[in-house]
């Protein structure tokens, strides 16, 4: 198979710089190995993702679009998106919806992956962050039932985009885990990948130290855990 076999096209959609690094870079090194062409979208510009008083906002947004890119190279994402809406203000609504499912139908991923947005309290150790939760909603209802239907925006029709059947759904970072994929022979990729947004982990060997427990499951494997929706129509 063509790394353009639509049945190995993958696409993460995530609200910042990062998440989807975290929810999916081993899985993302995997399928790339594989032959996947796999693309990442970021839904926001990342501009407030910093301590650093000194770190003006437009130089932030500049370096995490840079550090987003360097980290999907490291992991195998063929090309990633961004849609800058502003960080900590994302809005679910028809423009961000529109957005979205424009690029599942240019895209025509087998497979999306996204934040799960069910809860707000996740495994009782950190709050769901709100551009989390509107992408994730957002992402969901593009993949079903906004993109399949052709009067869902039927502009796109005008530019010759189609509709599009996603058949595969893997959500981050869920109380509900019911897929585990192991990234054992990833996890030192997985954490390349992360050490390329500087701004957020640079030079930290903590943060090395506490994702790489993050993933470690108790027989000694690393782990992503997914919550999976097969769609089966």
């Amino acid at each position: 198979m063509s790394e353009t076999d639509p049945a190995r096209v993958a696409l993460a959609i995530a609200a910042h710089p990062d998440d989807a690094d975290f929810g999916c870079a081993g899985w993302t090194a995997q399928r790339a190995a594989e032959g996947w062409t796999v693309y990442f979208l970021v839904c926001t510009n990342g501009a407030k993702g910093t301590e650093d008083r000194s770190m003006s906002r437009e130089r932030l947004i500049t370096l995490r679009r840079e550090e987003q890119r360097e980290a999907c190279r490291r992991m195998g994402a063929a090309e990633v998106f961004f849609l800058d809406n502003e960080d900590g203000e994302l809005v679910y609504d028809r423009v961000l919806l529109e957005a979205i499912v424009r690029k599942v139908r240019v895209l025509k991923p087998h497979t999306v992956l996204t934040h799960d947005p069910a809860d707000i309290i996740i495994l009782d150790s950190f709050i769901n962050h709100p551009d989390h939760r509107a992408t994730g909603t957002a992402t969901l209802d593009a993949v079903y039932p906004t993109a399949r239907d052709h009067l869902n925006f039927p502009e796109h029709l005008d530019e010759g985009i189609e509709p599009h059947k996603v058949r595969d759904v893997l959500l981050w970072t869920t109380n509900q885990p019911n897929y585990d994929v192991d990234i054992t022979a990833e996890v030192d990729q997985k954490i390349h990948a992360l050490s390329a947004h500087v701004t957020q982990f640079g030079g930290r060997q903590d943060f090395v130290d506490f994702v790489r427990e993050r993933w470690k499951s108790e027989d000694g494997r690393y782990l992503e855990r997914f919550r999976r929706v097969q769609l089966q129509f």
